[in-house]
């Protein structure tokens, strides 16, 4: 019987996740060893849906936490278009790490499409739970 491999050919060098709330915020925060005196504002901006927070774990991992809160109003489509938004500065961030400058436009399309759809994943997995 064949023996199926792993396609992926690039790991991410960040972790990354999603917070939809506050609480849960501040849980990943405590989780990853940030000191609470450090730790940033939910959402930088009163008048921004979301946020992406860059931190470095107690144990070394460089780590994304992007945070959306629902705004009454906001369509599915908006919020779709916030997360790819939030994708693109992930992708900023690990092009940085990699030292890439140049990547081509289709590595860096489906680099996004990736991160976006896990967010949106995340997104409708939280959503759920509610």
């Amino acid at each position: 019987m064949s023996v199926w491999c792993n396609r992926t050919l690039v790991i991410s060098p960040l972790y990354f996740g999603l917070c939809t709330s506050e609480k849960m915020f501040h849980k990943e925060l405590k989780k990853l060893g940030v000191p609470g005196n450090t730790w940033p504002l939910f959402i930088s901006n009163v008048w921004n849906g979301a946020t992406t927070h860059f931190f470095e774990s107690d144990k070394g991992k460089t780590c994304a936490l992007v945070c959306i809160r629902d705004v009454e109003g906001v369509t599915g489509i908006e919020m779709a278009a916030l997360l790819v938004h939030e994708a693109v500065h992930i992708w900023q961030a690990i092009k940085e790490n990699y030292g890439e400058t140049n990547p081509s436009d289709e590595f860096e399309a489906y680099s996004i499409q990736h991160i976006s759809g896990q967010l949106m994943d995340a997104y409708h997995e939280q959503k759920e739970k509610k």
